[in-house]
């Protein structure tokens, strides 16, 4: 529907379902608005129906319903902008593949990431021009012009605390303003002078240990966590006359004295303790210290463990003028940046090498790994752990070397000289090539699943007697075959939204139709859209109004955006508590672009396995 106007789409159902102050609440599936009215006699269903954009309306259930197709998360999109029925605070991002504890972190971290991914990898660049300006003497380090440039390029990595505090507010579904607040009090310059003095600080008479939050990642992720826990029972607790006021004050009021007082002790003690192990190690056997800090500094950084770190090699080189802590880092850094870069080079997803291509170069000249490993190797995970095996290597060898900094820098190609005074120079560039060589190598050699480019990826096709030209949407579920026409659902039987199927299911695992992308994922589970390169668009809807479970019984295996090849799985959905519920599990495959092509044919027979041809497409 290219030629509607959704906020006058948006305005003219909600005057013609009695307004604003006739609606009870409004909800929205995979294909309907779901408005609880609250006089339904105000509502001009026939009037609703005309508008253009509106396919059919539906009184079911003791709702409203919208039919307005793919395009009802843009309809009520607009509705939420001129009023407030769809409410304001932000909703919890699909869930994400499920898995091993280490997968959801990587999956997690690299959610929250997502978002401020190409701000960080653009910004960076900049931080890795003004290194390489002042390196070559282009630019005096001292000069105003480098102050302005330098806030420009630093001010994202220095504040991250308060950008990560929007995304993982997204993610888990709190207040965003409530968590910035939070995360602006973490880098607070009263707060930053408390650590900077070093004398003993408490809240009521409770010690905290103060700690650096600026760049920091984990502790206001995990605030954020519990600030979504707190803010839930709240709003559960609270008499509605306060709520909206005394959410946020009381959730202000503890997140930050309970983040520094417990985030900060945890993080400090573990870095701590980590950091006079190395220590140790580095006193003991210089080599097998130099591979746990070449291949662990950027797990380091990513849990604020490297923090127990920094101190001590501040300390070193103001009193001894180097800190062998620091031989390794550049194996560790470079080995990352290197993994990356063969990223860029290997995979034919346009937008990923477009990420790594820059994340790569501000990793290389610069040291700011961030967009690479949060935006790129994390994601992909080989090249994460190939980069860790280069640095592992490469930093033995340096460390082995005596090789150490003579000054606190981010560890870079243009940063090298600062380690050529103390220790064997020779050996830190042979480790940091080695490194380098490693990962580079091991990310070309073996690669990583590559995510599929839906503008470059080749649409599957199939043979079929008789049709020229046909593409093949595979079963999702295994089960019986049930005509459109008989779905329990006057709105997909009416073939208002596509043509298509229904299948009974005998198990409840939904896979995949076909290869693509899923562009809807909602975070109930029951409905998924996926569009394939060429211009499928197929909705899978699993059972008939099981909006109404909001999630009981679904488990989301794919988020919006993923791509994904036929018969990978979409869902698992637990048949016997949707039946127990009373709905109908009928899982329906509709193309909702029917429109488009000469001829969209269902498969008929009695049963079918998922990954048979279900429903061919003709152009």
């Amino acid at each position: 529907m290219p030629s509607v106007d959704y906020r006058t789409l948006a305005g003219d159902i909600l005057e013609k379902v009695g307004g604003e102050s006739n609606v009870a609440s409004l909800g929205h599936c995979a294909t309907r608005l779901r408005f609880t009215l609250k006089d339904q006699s105000k509502a001009d269903k026939a009037a609703v129906e005309k508008l253009p954009g509106v396919i059919t309306v539906m009184e079911a259930g003791g709702q409203f319903q919208v039919v307005i197709g793919n395009d009802v998360p843009v309809v009520f999109a607009e509705i939420g902008q001129i009023s407030k029925l769809t409410g304001d605070a932000a909703a919890p991002a699909e869930s994400g593949p499920k898995g091993n504890l280490l997968n959801r972190f990587i999956e997690l971290i690299s959610s929250i990431f997502q978002p401020i991914l190409w701000p960080l990898a653009g910004i960076a660049l900049l931080k890795a021009f003004l290194s390489l300006f002042t390196t070559l003497g282009w630019m005096s380090a001292d000069s105003q012009t480098y102050t302005i440039l330098y806030a420009a390029a630093d001010s994202l990595f220095y504040f991250l605390p308060i950008f990560l505090a929007v995304t993982a507010a997204k993610r888990f579904g709190t207040n965003q303003f409530t968590a910035m607040a939070i995360a602006g009090a973490l880098v607070y310059p009263s707060i930053i002078a408390l650590n900077s003095a070093g004398d003993p600080v408490s809240f009521f008479g409770i010690p905290v240990v103060m700690m650096s939050y600026t760049s920091s990642v984990l502790p206001i992720i995990v605030a954020v966590w519990v600030q979504s826990l707190l803010e839930k029972g709240l709003k559960k607790g609270l008499p509605s006359v306060i709520r909206n006021f005394a959410t946020p004050l009381i959730t202000a009021t503890v997140m930050v004295p309970l983040t520094l007082i417990v985030v900060g002790p945890i993080t400090s003690y573990a870095a701590q303790g980590l950091s006079n192990a190395i220590v140790w190690l580095f006193q003991l056997a210089p080599w097998l210290a130099g591979a746990i800090m070449g291949g662990l500094w950027q797990v380091f950084v990513i849990f604020g463990l490297h923090w127990g770190l920094v101190p001590i090699m501040l300390n070193d080189i103001s009193t001894q003028g180097y800190s062998l802590l620091t031989g390794p880092l550049p194996a560790a850094v470079l080995a990352q940046a290197a993994a990356v870069l063969a990223v860029a080079i290997r995979t034919r997803n346009a937008k990923l090498k477009q990420v790594a291509g820059t994340s790569a170069v501000s990793g290389l000249l610069a040291g700011v790994t961030e967009p690479a490993i949060y935006g790129v190797n994390l994601p992909l995970k080989r090249p994460f752990y190939f980069g860790v095996a280069g640095g592992a290597i490469g930093g033995a060898i340096a460390a082995a070397g005596g090789s150490a900094a003579t000054a606190l820098v981010f560890p870079s190609l243009i940063s090298l000289p600062a380690f050529i005074s103390v220790g064997n120079f020779a050996l830190q560039l042979i480790g940091t090539g080695v490194a380098m060589v490693v990962a580079f190598s091991l990310t070309m050699v073996f690669g990583f699943k590559d995510p599929v480019d839906a503008d470059e990826t080749a649409a599957p096709e199939i043979v079929v007697p008789g049709v020229t030209g046909a593409t093949e949407i595979k079963a999702p579920v295994s089960g019986e075959l049930v005509a459109l026409t008989a779905v329990n659902d006057k709105v997909f039987a009416s073939g208002a939204l596509g043509n298509g199927l229904g299948i009974v299911p005998s198990d409840g695992r939904v896979y995949a139709p076909f290869a693509g992308t899923v562009v809807t994922a909602f975070p109930t589970g029951h409905a998924f859209g996926v569009k394939s390169p060429d211009g499928v668009e197929a909705l899978i809807h699993i059972g008939i109004d099981t909006v109404q479970l909001e999630g009981k019984g679904f488990t989301s295996a794919v988020s919006q955006g993923q791509a994904v090849q036929a018969g990978d799985l979409l869902a698992s959905v637990d048949l016997d508590q949707v039946k127990a519920a009373g709905y109908d599990p009928t899982t329906i495959v509709v193309v909702t672009n029917t429109a488009q092509f000469a001829a969209v044919l269902p498969a008929e027979g009695h049963t079918v396995a998922h990954g048979d041809t279900a429903i061919v497409i003709e152009r």
